[in-house]
């Protein structure tokens, strides 16, 4: 299975899919365990934060995303997890900074390869999966909004009040890891996000090599919609408008089926979201028909404060739809 997206969004996806490992203990796949590897492709176009102060400072990748993807596939998520996601609240150039994300940027600097940081970082975390950067290329992502204005940089484009009409990598042709070409060409189950539409989902998507291998892939090829729209990015958007940006950007060819939420927010909750200028994503299942996706729903809402996939329940459906119903 292989997962690809940023943010948020993918780590609570991997959170709940680790479940469905299968373990060292286990001598095969069993019907509570049948994901014999997980690979999570991660985009790589952060520029806010401690990724960003690493990425000007120190000429590296932005590991924020990674390192919240680490933290979420880790055996169990007590005292290292915790040590990788600990963010320093004081210290001249050290506030505000991760951790894990410093951790990542020295072993970058060791080993001489962000990708090879990565993996060795992986293996201390003693992940159930595989993580890989996208692209170890220094990519930035650029905007051009419905008034014709051009935005640059992931953190001015998620801030922008003024819908997208097109999205771009710069530099355009950038080549992706090949590791996760190859993950990709392998997998029984390709996921794309959740996720922020523009700028955790098809930014791995702009990459023409990840692209194409989607397009080739004959596993299912499923779009996981995000619960809420985002304020600027996609305000107002339906569900058949997500599914439709993407295509517009990368072609109708590499999304089979969408997954869904059904469960209404609470009133109380979706008046707070509604202040800030987001609402529950809205399905609307004959335009979705008519993209020739298919529609697969279910109760997949968390609130804590906050609102988020449940991670358990998603990943059950998962699994329950797309490994064990296969026919062999």
């Amino acid at each position: 299975m292989v997962a690809l997206g940023g943010g948020t969004g993918l780590s609570a996806l991997l959170r709940g899919l680790k479940n469905h490992v299968v373990r060292r203990s286990d001598k095969e796949p069993t019907l509570a365990r049948p994901i014999t590897d997980l690979a999570a492709i991660v985009t790589v176009t952060d520029d806010g934060g401690s990724s960003g102060r690493l990425r000007r400072e120190n000429r590296v990748l932005p590991p924020g995303d990674i390192r919240n993807c680490m933290v979420a596939l880790s055996k169990d998520e007590a005292l290292l997890s915790r040590l990788f996601q600990y963010r320093f609240q004081a210290g001249r150039g050290l506030r505000g900074h991760n951790f894990g994300n410093l951790f990542l940027a020295a072993l970058t600097h060791v080993t001489g390869d962000f990708a090879e940081a990565v993996r060795v970082s992986a293996k201390v975390l003693a992940i159930r999966g595989r993580i890989f950067p996208s692209t170890t290329s220094n990519v930035h992502l650029v905007a051009t909004l419905v008034d014709g204005q051009q935005v640059q940089g992931e953190t001015k484009i998620s801030r922008s009040t003024v819908a997208i009409r097109k999205l771009r990598l710069v530099p355009r042709r950038v080549r992706p890891l090949s590791a996760a070409v190859d993950a990709i060409q392998n997998a029984d189950l390709v996921l794309m996000g959740p996720g922020s539409l523009y700028t955790s989902v098809l930014p791995n998507l702009l990459i023409p090599e990840i692209a194409r291998a989607i397009a080739h892939s004959k596993a299912p090829r499923v779009y996981i919609a995000n619960l809420m729209t985002q304020p600027g990015e996609t305000t107002h958007y339906t569900l058949s408008e997500h599914i439709g940006a993407i295509q517009e950007h990368v072609g109708n060819n590499l999304i089979d089926s969408v997954v869904a939420n059904r469960k209404p927010v609470s009133p109380e909750v979706a008046a707070r979201y509604r202040a800030q200028g987001a609402e529950q994503v809205r399905i609307d299942p004959k335009n979705v028909a008519k993209l020739r996706v298919k529609l697969i729903t279910g109760n997949l809402l968390e609130e804590h404060g906050v609102i988020r996939h449940d991670s358990s329940q998603l990943a059950r459906l998962l699994v329950e739809h797309f490994l064990l119903s296969r026919k062999p």
